[in-house]
């Protein structure tokens, strides 16, 4: 029998510095989804969508992170799980804040149609120095989960995919089907389509990558299959994104090749490469490092500093 699931990446927008109305647009997004294309199964939505973040030029009032930070589980997941559990649907609500302690991390959220939050990702590489929320790791550091009958899914957000290790680390952990909830609204996201691309042909897998639409909205959030093509592409405003996945296809590509001809996994799996010297040296000790500047030697914000005090 195939395994095959309906998805949708929801390229919105929220109620900027509004969560509550945020919340209310996103049940009624959802409900609206599952009245209307029963045949789609998974919502992935975008990157902080429910803590309701602006464009680049947002003027956040001071403390606004802490603010609109959750525990998890905690109010809002729960809130959140029972919409999955009244709509039966498998939902990625993007990611929150999420405080901890004096720690505020970037956390995406997969609920199941039983209501129960099933995988959590703290972001381990924020977009510094532009982002400056805590990084992972800790509970919950690289999620995955499973739908039953379907396959394996992976959690990472954003900027994570400008380093291969992460998406490669949850293709190693069986993931089919990479998840990647972003918010980019600068003159990067081309870049990050063709990441998504090789990210995707590099792990034989599948990457699902909705955008925000419609706030200073670059959009353009694309769905694209274990051999690199685009299945869906969006505009620079609020739509969503449909398809049907069938993860056969992806172990297929694994068994016979990317087109017919590579073989990655296999070759690592028996031929593999001796351990490389920037995770027996570290990262810091190669030659590339030398006269590079600070991490924080340009300043151009495009998401709002997670302040410890307001």
């Amino acid at each position: 029998m195939s395994r095959a699931i309906g998805v949708v990446a929801a390229q919105v927008a929220p109620v900027v510095l509004d969560p509550e109305a945020t919340f209310e647009k996103f049940a009624r997004e959802v409900r609206t989804l599952a009245t209307r294309a029963k045949n789609l199964d998974l919502y992935v939505f975008p990157e902080l969508y429910l803590s309701a973040i602006g464009s680049w030029d947002t003027d956040y009032p001071n403390g606004y992170v802490r603010s609109v930070a959750q525990s998890i589980p905690g109010p809002l997941t729960r809130r959140i799980g029972a919409l999955a559990k009244e709509t039966g649907k498998w939902i990625v609500a993007g990611s929150i804040f999420e405080s901890v302690g004096d720690k505020v991390h970037n956390t995406a959220i997969a609920f199941s149609p039983a209501g129960r939050l099933v995988a959590r990702h703290r972001k381990l590489l924020p977009w510094k120095p532009f982002e400056s929320s805590d990084p992972g790791p800790g509970e919950g550091s690289l999620g995955t989960f499973d739908i039953p009958g379907v396959g394996r899914f992976g959690l990472m957000i954003c900027y994570e995919g400008w380093f291969p290790e992460i998406p490669r680390a949850l293709a190693w952990q069986g993931a089919e089907v990479i998840l990647q909830p972003t918010l980019t609204t600068t003159s990067d996201r081309p870049f990050e389509q063709v990441l998504a691309r090789a990210t995707a042909i590099a792990n034989q897998c599948y990457i699902v990558n909705p955008n925000y639409g419609g706030v200073f909205g670059t959009g353009r959030s694309v769905i694209v299959d274990p051999e690199g093509a685009l299945l869906a592409e969006g505009g620079d405003g609020e739509e969503f994104l449909t398809t049907v996945l069938d993860i056969d296809r992806v172990r297929n590509v694994r068994e016979y090749g990317t087109s017919g001809l590579n073989t990655p996994w296999k070759q690592l799996r028996d031929l593999p490469p001796p351990a490389f010297p920037q995770y027996t040296e570290g990262w810091a000790a190669g030659a590339i490092m030398k006269g590079l500047g600070p991490l924080g030697g340009v300043r151009a914000d495009r998401r709002p500093t997670a302040r410890r005090v307001p």
